[in-house]
């Protein structure tokens, strides 16, 4: 083996683990640049804690809905039976 063959095969690694570095580099801005976008999606404006609040909240005017129309019923209720005690003239 000669001189010349040793070193051609310690240029060819060096290429070779630039390219290596190269691409574990831009996988690893691809892996932080998905977290941070997940990041975001659970933490951020748009998150899913806002979706449970706001369903939370729609639960809550859903039960204030149905207590308003029952009270509603029974005023009616009441609101008939008072005009049916009245006499007729003074409808």
């Amino acid at each position: 083996m000669s001189n010349h063959q040793v070193l051609e095969e310690f240029k060819t690694p060096k290429r070779k683990r630039v390219y290596f570095f190269l691409k574990i580099s831009v996988l690893v801005l691809i892996v932080i640049g998905l977290g941070v976008y997940v990041g975001n999606l659970l933490y951020g404006k748009n998150s899913l804690e806002v979706l449970l609040n706001l369903q939370d909240k729609k639960a809550l005017f859903k039960n204030e809905i149905q207590k308003y129309k029952k009270e509603n019923a029974k005023l009616q209720k009441e609101y008939f039976e008072l005009l049916q005690l009245e006499p007729e003239q003074n409808r």
